[in-house]
């Protein structure tokens, strides 16, 4: 390899044998890395100018492609004079309102999307559902070979039908207001606009890319898991478009698994006053099940159980005979789901006469961040330092669509779409700025992410 000129990214294919080079970045002590062949070839120096340099070379099957600093910057100018028309873009979004268990708006919203998704030169394939909404599968430059990159999203919301006479979409103050703006309609736009922005660059992807757009993330996923798994085992890797962690835009490497048990006690009901001595308390018994749930909670592994809704009960002069207890479970890492279920599984009555009965269990496995998950990371930190974004990461408790994707082995990296606060809120927005910021990103990573990403 030549030496790598000021800013300039180069991808393409390596005929050079490994050999050791030096890495070094941000200021941080240099040392030196064998990096083999043909898997990424990199090195990252910093020139007496001060400038930081990268060489990327990568073995793939798709044509090899040139991208400097100067292309990866042309894309992100082309995307910030198309700010407004994302937003306007967003705005249409919004204004189509998508409910999780509302199938006629969803499907109505289905329809818009697929129109939004064709304008963009998309194929279009509509997963028609009989009880949820349909799913979106939009497919682009179909034409480039090898395993294609998989954008995962979702356009169900949390808000009931009607909410934007509440709260209806707006900009101002450079940030965009509404229903779904942030969780996730906001990353629909910036997937879109990242593939037109590649087309108007004239760059080739790395791949072909798929786009799902599912109808029912926000209510686990019932109907889309087998489609999201179907479509990532084919994936060289999966980019999900849920909103940036925090208002410092950090990529998302790790989430819990998470999932969901409720606990129903049977008692016998009895006069409060008369015979209390002949009822049983159900209230009473899953109280001390409560008492025993907390002790499931590990500080160590990450794992907490919560004890959400509790319910029971019909009089105060009665002897309650049912209560039922809706608990959430999380866990960090897929080997502690099996114990905690099975914890539940073993609880047994403490009064006598009373019965439980004990449903659900996990139904999303955690994103763990393993070394192809920090490898894409890694790789998309490279290419935010080429159009000035400082990338971080970091992990969440709370899951996605991108916890399937993981949990196959499929290098994943969340937290791709837009910058804001307060989803699931009344005070719900993002940051317009950065719509074109990400979408230059996805674009960088759309034209660059190999068939194979070494292990960090």
């Amino acid at each position: 390899m030549a030496d790598c000129p000021k800013g300039r990214l180069i991808i393409g294919k390596s005929s050079e044998p490994s050999k050791e080079v030096r890495l070094g970045k941000r200021g941080a002590e240099n040392s030196a890395h064998p990096l083999p062949r043909p898997a990424i070839l990199a090195w990252i120096c910093v020139r007496a100018c001060g400038g930081l340099c990268y060489q990327v070379s990568m073995t793939t099957r798709s044509a090899s492609t040139t991208l400097d600093a100067a292309a990866a910057n042309a894309i992100a100018r082309h995307l910030k004079r198309n700010r407004s028309a994302m937003l306007a873009a967003l705005g249409r979004l919004v204004r189509v309102e998508s409910p999780s268990t509302d199938k006629p708006a969803l499907d109505r919203f289905a329809r818009l999307l697929a129109g939004e998704c064709r304008r963009a030169g998309a194929k279009v394939q509509i997963s028609r559902q009989k009880k949820a909404g349909d799913h979106v599968v939009a497919r682009f430059f179909s034409s480039t070979r090898g395993r294609p990159i998989l954008i995962v999203g979702h356009y169900d919301t949390v808000y009931p039908l009607g909410i934007l006479a509440r709260m209806p979409f707006r900009v101002r103050d450079s940030r965009a207001w509404g229903p779904g703006t942030l969780d996730m309609k906001s990353g629909i736009v910036i997937a879109l606009s990242a593939i037109q922005a590649l087309r108007a660059a004239r760059i080739p992807p790395a791949a072909p890319v798929v786009c799902l757009f599912t109808s029912d993330e926000e209510i686990g996923s019932h109907s889309s898991r087998a489609l999201i798994e179907r479509l990532a085992h084919r994936s060289r890797a999966a980019l999900v478009l849920e909103p940036a962690a925090g208002r410092e835009g950090k990529l998302k490497t790790a989430r819990k698994g998470t999932g969901e048990i409720e606990l129903t006690v049977h008692g016998k009901s009895a006069h409060a006053g008369l015979n209390p001595q002949e009822g049983v308390n159900a209230i009473h018994e899953i109280a001390l099940q409560i008492e025993r749930i907390r002790g499931f909670n590990d500080p160590a592994t990450g794992a907490t159980v919560n004890v959400g809704v509790i319910e029971g009960g019909t009089r105060s002069n009665v002897i309650p005979e049912s209560a039922r207890a809706s608990i959430d479970l999380r866990v960090v890492r897929a080997e502690d789901a099996a114990p905690i279920e099975a914890r539940f599984a073993a609880l047994k009555p403490c009064l006598p006469g009373a019965q439980i009965e004990v449903r659900g269990g996990f139904s999303r496995p955690p994103m763990e961040r393993t070394p192809q998950v920090a490898a894409l990371f890694a790789h998309a930190r490279r290419l935010g330092d080429l159009v000035g974004l400082l990338l971080e990461e970091t992990g969440v408790g709370g899951g996605s669509d991108g916890n399937f994707t993981a949990a196959l082995g499929v290098p994943t990296l969340d937290g791709l779409g837009a910058v804001g606060t307060g989803a699931h809120s009344p005070e719900e927005f993002v940051f317009a700025d950065s719509l074109p910021e990400r979408a230059a990103l996805v674009a960088l990573l759309l034209a660059s992410i190999p068939d194979t990403l070494p292990a960090q």
